[in-house]
């Protein structure tokens, strides 16, 4: 039961949309993932037109670029093909995984040509049947993102990945953001993997870094967390994220727990030998 503790849990850091359509600001969270040793970095890909619903569009909000529509907002802080381009270069050079969630089938086509090690099916889309039989066709390992959904909603898109057979990782998640812990039921972890007899991990919207840990210890082997440059940054999801405290402290424990978990044995350590002489008077 301890076996996947021997190594440290596939780490997914999760941009979304925390660069506020900045490439600079992109740069800048694939550089602090790369320094606390996440091994992939997540972004969130639209084509806004499509994926924004019409009673939203027209709806007005203030941003960073004045009192525009959401519509205008979810444009502003959409990265172009050639800032894919950048991204993709961006993270060979620094030797990271990259990938994104899409959020429209034409989205999800975009992303094919860069080739991405995985896919990534995002909470709110796990119900969006055509776009599910789209991203299972491509056969690559695919994280499904399980928040918002019900155990018949998982069942479903569970399905179509095996029909098409291509392997998936389940990652529970509580689409609240930020989430609060007594909402978070990592007991899930377990449900899943009896339930799918399948790999399963976490996805974290929760502010404190020890859920994470306790998810791997229940048996999660991916944990995804989004990050942030400052918690305090505008933006829907900048709350919801770690910024490089907590990313330092979060990756510095994972790192250590192979190490202070050792094996399974009882052996006097020649430090303790040398203890015991100071105490043994028989």
């Amino acid at each position: 039961m301890f076996e996947h503790l021997k190594t440290k849990p596939y780490l997914i850091a999760e941009i979304g949309i925390n660069h506020n359509g900045s490439i600079k600001n992109a740069k800048k969270l694939i550089d602090l993932a790369k320094k606390y040793n996440f091994d992939a970095v997540k972004f969130q890909k639209r084509n806004p037109k499509i994926s924004t619903p019409d009673y939203q569009k027209k709806l007005m909000r203030e941003t960073p670029w004045g009192h525009i529509t959401y519509l205008e907002y979810k444009k502003k802080i959409e990265f172009t093909g050639s800032d894919y381009l950048e991204i993709n270069n961006y993270c060979k050079e620094k030797k990271i995984d990259w990938f994104a969630s899409a959020w429209d089938i034409e989205s999800q086509i975009f992303l094919k040509q860069f080739n991405c090690k995985y896919n990534k099916v995002a909470s709110a889309m796990l119900t969006n049947i055509e776009l599910l039989k789209v991203i299972a066709t491509e056969k690559k390992h695919t994280f499904i993102s399980t928040g918002m959904s019900s155990i018949n909603d998982i069942t479903k898109c569970v399905n179509i990945f095996k029909k098409k057979k291509c392997k998936y990782t389940l990652l529970h998640c509580v689409s609240i953001y930020p989430a609060p812990e007594k909402s978070l039921n990592l007991l899930t972890i377990n449900f899943l993997k009896k339930k799918f007899r399948c790999a399963v991990g976490y996805s974290g919207h929760e502010t404190a870094v020890s859920p994470s840990v306790l998810a791997y210890f229940l048996g999660a082997t991916v944990i995804e967390r989004h990050i942030t440059l400052d918690r305090s940054m505008w933006g829907t999801d900048q709350a919801a994220s770690l910024a490089e405290d907590g990313i330092k402290i979060l990756t510095s424990i994972f790192l250590k727990i192979p190490k202070i978990l050792g094996k399974m044995t009882i052996k006097k350590s020649k430090d303790e030998i040398n203890l015991l002489k100071k105490f043994k008077y028989w």
